[in-house]
């Protein structure tokens, strides 16, 4: 490179390739100047679909084995599988009939019974998410409240009804109460138990750069905290819809609940098996959807 500066011009013309004809072809393209081809898809995978969808059907056709060889008895108390199947038909036939106050289709019972926990549930999470954050990040805190929540957390669901209608004097409150006490605990630990795993080197960056309390909190704690936050979420929302069934049999009115326990005092066995199994579809489309939230902000690789 140096001895070049130090060449004349005419060593420099001479020592450069020769320029190619005007006429000449275009060359050929190389390899690397080649447009890359698409990757090939991916085809479809019979044996992958068979292996996620094969189980759970044949755990579903087993369960129905077992229940039709125990009802096969004609005029047993238990019904068959196809007479709560017909049952289930005429009732989902028209879900949301309205013949009074406490006659009403099964689709108003769910509806009621999703707002009752959407409110209880609600609260719990505005009161045990941020003080989940207080109790595991200030230790005072944390010694001050554990006791009460291992004091409190094992108390049944059924033990807390009395109290929220000695407080509320009527049953819907009472009931919201209920689902507010039982779902606000798994809510507060796991928020907790994920502060005290945050690692103290971004704490002492923190203080090095002596960041404010609610910056330490928003770009720091929360980020890191959010995936115990939402395990706590998920738990907290099964044990509310757990509760709810038990607190509408006591208190009344309209919700799944009480409809299950309508149905028993008119001896409807069917009907209550069709419950039992609405009860667990609505369970688990509950426990997808917070999952599929959980893994939208999950920051794992």
């Amino acid at each position: 490179m140096v001895s070049a500066v130090f060449h004349s011009p005419g060593e420099l013309l001479a020592d450069a390739p020769p320029a190619a004809p005007a006429h000449a072809a275009p060359a050929a393209p190389t390899a690397a100047s080649a447009p890359a081809k698409a990757a090939p898809r991916p085809g479809f995978d019979g044996r992958e679909l068979a292996l996620r969808l094969l189980p759970p059907l044949l755990g579903l056709a087993l369960l129905l084995g077992f229940w039709a060889l125990a009802t096969q008895k004609a005029g047993g108390p238990f019904p068959t599988p196809l007479a709560t199947f017909e049952a289930a038909v005429k009732l989902f036939a028209d879900p949301f009939y309205s013949r009074g106050p406490n006659d009403q289709g099964i689709g108003w019972n769910i509806l009621f019974s999703l707002q009752r926990v959407a409110l209880g549930f609600g609260l719990a999470a505005a009161v045990g998410i941020p003080l989940g954050f207080v109790i595991g990040r200030f230790q005072f805190a944390q010694r001050m409240v554990a006791p009460l929540i291992s004091l409190l957390k094992p108390v049944s669901p059924l033990a807390w009804l009395p109290i929220g209608l000695l407080v509320f004097q009527s049953a819907n409150p009472a009931a919201i109460w209920t689902i507010f006490i039982c779902s606000i605990w798994p809510m507060v630990v796991n928020t907790a138990a994920g502060v005290q795993r945050v690692p103290e080197d971004y704490l002492n960056v923190a203080r090095v750069l002596k960041l404010s309390e609610w910056r330490v909190f928003t770009q720091i704690l929360f980020p890191a905290v959010l995936p115990h936050v939402l395990t706590g979420v998920r738990l907290s929302v099964g044990t509310a819809w757990l509760v709810i069934v038990a607190a509408e049999m006591l208190t009344g009115g309209v919700g799944i609940g009480f409809w299950v326990w309508d149905e028993w005092n008119n001896l409807n066995v069917k009907h209550i098996i069709v419950a039992i199994f609405v009860i667990g579809i609505v369970g688990l489309a509950l426990e997808w959807a917070l999952m599929a939230v959980a893994r939208r902000f999950s920051f794992e690789e």
